[in-house]
């Protein structure tokens, strides 16, 4: 059975034919490769064919390069499609408008040959590292949803508390990026859950202490499941995973760490787990109201939470409800 060409397809847009032909004799050996010399056409195969990347003239006839990537980066279905300028336009304000029309690199005419084929390689490695990054985040968020499933609870929840979680970090002093890892960090607070008995993780009444001592091993069961790691967002959603159940005075555990000892990722996303559990209803209680689910927090300050970031979070109420209404639970 033949072997599907699963090289990159790239296309490539010049009204000029020699042109196109330099292109094929420069990437052929290493990309599939459709042409076309007008912007129509490039527009009516860029949907068709999903090619991974785009080169594409500026002078054509009819339709300008530029407003053929204005009009690539509209379409939701080709957006993701990095686009090349590869153009006699020398000057800087051409450079400009090619980048404000969302292009991710700009070639000079005459082409040098290495240079293509470099800018090429360097483009679609980006989008694979993309596609990647895309794809271990998928795999986290739903490793996280399966633990919520085991636990007999929605993952609307780990939606909510992963969004609260952002919102009190931002408030904190997070940066935008380090605030995305925690969103998609948070999710897998519970993924230990996988590995306590059903028998435990499921039982109507309350735990004897053997059972309690089995359910407190959730921690170091999933900080194992994630793995060590030297940084990024694995080692922050590591450090929830063991941390998310310690308290503010001590009395938490796995290892019964105080104040600051405790990473300022589990002291989050603490008050962001209680606060949608209280919140939400579960077999074994109604959901409590904003304002009793406040009460506890404050209650709790110095005590089992971060005295500021409860401050913190009861002044981000109103994008918290935002949250809440968005992905709100449905019979």
């Amino acid at each position: 059975m033949p072997q599907p060409n699963t090289r990159p397809l790239i296309l490539a847009v010049d009204d000029e034919a020699t042109n196109l032909q330099l292109l094929r004799q420069i990437l052929q050996d290493h990309y599939r490769l459709l042409f076309a010399k007008d912007g129509a056409r490039a527009l009516e195969l860029a949907r068709q064919e999903s090619p991974d990347l785009v080169l594409l003239d500026v002078m054509m006839p009819g339709m300008s390069g530029y407003e053929v990537c204005a009009a690539l980066k509209a379409n939701p279905a080709t957006a993701a499609i990095p686009v090349i300028f590869v153009t006699a336009l020398t000057e800087a304000d051409d450079e400009l408008e090619g980048f404000e029309a969302g292009a991710v690199d700009y070639i000079t005419k005459p082409v040098s040959p290495p240079i293509v084929r470099a800018r090429v390689r360097t483009h679609l490695s980006l989008v694979r590292m993309e596609e990647l990054r895309a794809s271990r985040l998928e795999i986290v968020q739903r490793l996280g949803l399966a633990a919520e499933y085991k636990d007999n609870e929605t993952g609307l929840h780990v939606l909510r508390m992963s969004h609260f979680s952002r919102v009190l970090g931002i408030a904190a002093g997070m940066g935008e990026v380090e605030a995305d890892d925690l969103l998609h960090a948070a999710p897998m607070h519970d993924v230990g859950k996988i590995g306590i008995p059903d028998r435990i993780l499921q039982k109507p009444g309350a735990l004897d202490p053997e059972e309690w001592k089995i359910m407190q091993s959730h921690v170091t069961i999933g900080a194992e499941i994630i793995g060590e790691h030297s940084g990024g967002m694995l080692a922050l959603a590591r450090n929830i995973a063991l941390t998310h159940h310690e308290k503010y005075d001590g009395s938490g555990y796995p290892n019964g760490l105080a104040g600051d000892a405790i990473p300022l990722e589990g002291r989050i996303v603490a008050i962001a787990d209680v606060f949608d559990a209280l919140t939400s209803v579960r077999p074994y209680k109604k959901a409590w109201s904003e304002d009793e689910a406040l009460d506890f927090l404050h209650q709790q300050k110095g005590r089992h939470f971060d005295p500021a970031l409860v401050d913190l979070f009861t002044e981000q109420m109103p994008a918290i409800r935002a949250i809440q209404a968005r992905w709100a639970e449905h019979p």
